[in-house]
This record gives C-alpha cells, structure tokens and sequence, in this order.
C-alpha cells in the first residue's frame, strides 16, 4: 500500500497512483490536521496532486522526486 497512516502521520511511498487519491481523501476528511511524509514517495498521480493541493496539509521530508520536490511540494506551503 501506498497511502500507510501512523498517528497523525501520513506516509506516501513509491508511486502513489490514481486509485490511491480516494484513500488519501478519506483519511484527511477523517483527520485534516495529518501531516503528510513524502520522504519515501517517488511518483504522484494528479489526482492524488490535486488531493493535496484542496487540503494543502503541513508536509515533511524531502521527496526522491525532483518535480515533487521543486514544483509540488512548494506549492503546497503557498498560499491559496
């Protein structure tokens, strides 16, 4: 599994797909304070993109990817 919740931490790791927006989703409606660690994450799907970007939840680590890394993440932290 890609989505993995421990506490208030949610963890996205390897190539999260399309399919894994919907879990994402439901875990941040149900806890939107989570924080989200992107340490181990190399792919996101845009639909999981745009998951992050409607809740713009507090982001940790550095994801392996450099577009995540340069471009999403960033725009996480910006304000709406």
């Amino acid at each position: 599994m890609t989505v993995e919740v421990a506490g208030n931490v949610i963890r996205l790791r390897g190539v999260c797909a399309a399919e894994d927006a919907e879990t994402l989703l439901s875990r941040l409606q149900a806890a939107p304070e989570s924080e989200i660690d992107v340490t181990a994450c190399r792919h996101l799907h845009g639909a999981v993109v745009q998951v992050l970007l409607a809740f713009r939840p507090n982001v940790r680590g550095m994801a392996e990817d450099i577009f995540l890394r340069d471009w999403v993440i960033p725009n996480l932290a910006a304000p709406r």
